[in-house]
């Protein structure tokens, strides 16, 4: 194994690493965050329906 094989090795270790800790923190922060926010507006925008009428 010279140096070119070691070294494109240890590249994709960082690009696949780097893709499995993303993937974690959509999955735990993002994704959360974002539903959480789509069922509060929805429920604040029924109650502003609601108090209209």
């Amino acid at each position: 194994m010279d140096i070119s094989q070691y070294l494109g090795f240890l590249l994709f270790l960082f690009v696949f690493t780097a893709g499995f800790w993303l993937l974690i923190f959509l999955l735990t922060f993002v994704v959360p965050y974002w539903i959480t926010g789509t069922v509060l507006e929805n429920l604040q925008l029924k109650k502003e329906a609601k108090a209209k009428k």
